[in-house]
């Protein structure tokens, strides 16, 4: 009776001991899984800032374009609406010169 006894605690002993080994491997396992799940996050968060400044730089690029397109089309057509000719342009520069270089008289000046 008395070997079945410390054949019981000795047993007793060893599943407290394996018990504490587990815990223990199971603390392991829950800091590597935060570590490698802490990790995945700044992966992400690294990959997702990256995929934003490239569709931040394509719109910019886009949006240039689009703005140079826009002012060349807005020059073509001022350009085509805004037709002087030889006799008004001269005499625009002629009145210009006049009043930048000072004859005195200024044909826009009301009398």
């Amino acid at each position: 009776m008395r070997e079945v006894i410390q054949k019981v605690i000795a047993t007793e002993g060893e599943a407290r001991q394996l018990a504490q080994a587990a815990r223990a491997e199971a603390g392991r396992l829950v800091t590597q899984a935060h570590l490698q799940a802490r990790d995945m996050t700044e992966q992400a968060g690294r990959a997702a800032k990256l995929e934003a400044e490239r569709i931040l730089a394509a719109v910019e690029t886009e949006t240039a374009r689009e703005t140079a397109e826009r002012l060349a089309h807005a020059t073509a057509e001022v350009e085509t609406e805004i037709r002087l000719d030889e006799t008004t342009a001269r005499l625009a520069v002629e009145a210009a010169v006049r009043c930048v270089c000072g004859d005195g008289s200024n044909p826009f000046k009301s009398a």
